[in-house]
């Protein structure tokens, strides 16, 4: 069984996969992925610099993040350019590496799970919750934006309440983390047991 890990920007998704992880539940984290598939001599870098200029790669041939973050948030067909780009190379590796993990099941965390074609990959969403406000103060605190410009990272993405919409199980992630852990240790027990009751199912 794969559970789709999600949520916005700086509502813990790592803090819960880390948790689970402990657990002796194999993670794949999408966002690592992404960032091997654009290290220096990958195909995308170099499908990157040609479609968006040299302007995108710092001087030792790395990704400016920096750069390509300001200008997908600015720019929506600059982001769906990006996307095609990436997808199906994340996608790609995503599948090759679940399909290596094992574990009774295991966890995918796809922070922009919300209109991803990685939606028909998972048999459930697990959906990171907090209030927005929460996630503008971790962010102001983790990567020193503007409140100008974290509201506008929040924008970009899929809304709370489309979150929401897919999630099969929610985590409330707005106070402390013993409530968190709590929360994952249940939820631990639940995908147990549904992977239980289906190997005991008549097939």
């Amino acid at each position: 069984m794969r559970i789709g890990l999600t949520g916005g920007i700086a509502s813990g998704k790592s803090v819960v996969a880390d948790m689970f992880a402990e657990l002796g539940v194999p993670v794949i984290d999408t966002d690592v992925i992404a960032r091997e598939v654009v290290a220096p001599g990958q195909p995308a870098l170099d499908e990157i610099r040609t479609r968006f200029g040299d302007q995108m790669i710092t001087a030792d041939g790395n990704l400016d993040r920096g750069a390509m973050r300001e200008a997908i948030f600015a720019n929506d067909d600059t982001r769906r350019d990006l996307e095609a780009i990436l997808h199906p190379r994340i996608g790609a590796e995503t599948q090759r590496q679940a399909d290596e993990a094992g574990g009774d099941y295991q966890l995918i965390v796809v922070p922009l799970l919300v209109g991803s074609p990685l939606t028909e990959f998972v048999d459930r969403v697990l959906v990171v919750d907090c209030e927005e406000e929460t996630q503008i103060r971790r962010l102001l605190a983790r990567d020193t934006e503007t409140e100008e410009q974290a509201r506008r990272i929040l924008a970009a993405q899929a809304s709370r309440e489309e979150r929401l919409a897919i999630g099969d199980d929610i985590i409330n992630n707005d106070h402390s983390l013993a409530h968190v852990r709590d929360q994952v240790a249940d939820l631990d027990r639940k995908y147990r047991r549904l992977i239980l009751s289906f190997a005991e199912s008549p097939q």
